[in-house]
């Protein structure tokens, strides 16, 4: 059967969260990364599963995996990005707040939860939700009711001093608008899109080629996000960060706190 590149990044994505479910509450070993940054024997474990599917689906395909590097021909026209357990320490710590991100770069994407059973996926022009239960599927419709923003506190921070994310949280406007949430994972970019966030906000510099980064842009742009840098600009080359929000009036309130620290908003 040939399989979409949508259903190859979907089946990639839940191997890759079968392993992480099946190894889960086991004691990991661990492979320093340095900086403080570490991954497990479950996160290889995962990335080889995922491999697996891509190499089987698209032989002709590179691949480039957080824990691997970029494998394939190195004239190779198109490019996987995986990312085989976005939370490891969270992971390691005993938390399920996980998720495996599997896209092509500039094409369609999937970002599983391990513990939920449901992946997220998008053809680059629609994005819906499909649970564990066979069949179920719905279109994502990302809404800012819940008011909770997920900010992600782990370095670097290469905006400070004009941004850092625990100004934001100490701003008048944020706390009378929204509540905070650190999950630690970029699974809160599927959630921004499911609408089980109202945004999401990170500094760094250009995120769109990311192993951890790229699936859930490519999924909250389907899902009709607003999406751009900390500084409002455009995510890419030369980005820095991003803030990801269901809808413009978020977007635009998140920002007026972001660029005016001492407003209220």
């Amino acid at each position: 059967m040939n399989l979409t590149d949508t259903e190859v990044a979907a089946a990639a994505a839940l191997a890759g969260a079968e392993v992480v479910r099946a190894r889960y509450g086991r004691l990991h070993s661990r492979i320093d990364k340095g900086a403080g940054d570490f991954a497990t024997d479950a996160d290889l474990a995962a990335e080889e599963a995922i491999l697996d599917v891509i190499r089987a689906a698209r032989p002709g395909d590179a691949v480039h995996g957080e824990e691997g590097g970029r494998q394939g021909a190195a004239d190779a026209e198109r490019e996987w990005l995986v990312d085989p357990l976005c939370g490891t320490l969270n992971y390691a710590t005993g938390s399920q707040l996980v998720a495996v991100n599997v896209v092509l770069r500039n094409g369609p994407a999937a970002v599983a939860d391990p513990f939920s059973g449901e992946v997220f996926l998008t053809d680059g022009e629609t994005a819906r939700v499909r649970s564990g239960v066979p069949g179920e599927e719905r279109p994502l419709a990302p809404t800012a009711d819940t008011r909770l923003v997920d900010v992600n506190l782990d370095p670097p921070f290469p905006s400070a001093p004009g941004f850092r994310a625990v100004d934001l949280l100490a701003h008048p406007g944020f706390v009378e608008n929204f509540r905070p949430r650190v999950v630690s994972t970029t699974l809160a970019l599927a959630w921004v899109a499911a609408g089980r966030r109202a945004a999401y906000v990170t500094d760094g510099g250009d995120l769109s080629g990311s192993v951890h980064f790229a699936a859930g842009i490519a999924l909250c742009r389907a899902a009709g996000c607003v999406v751009t840098g900390v500084d409002g600009g455009p995510v890419g080359p030369g980005g820095r960060g991003l803030v990801v929000a269901t809808d413009a009036g978020t977007h635009e309130l998140l920002m007026s706190m972001i660029g005016g620290r001492g407003r209220t908003g």
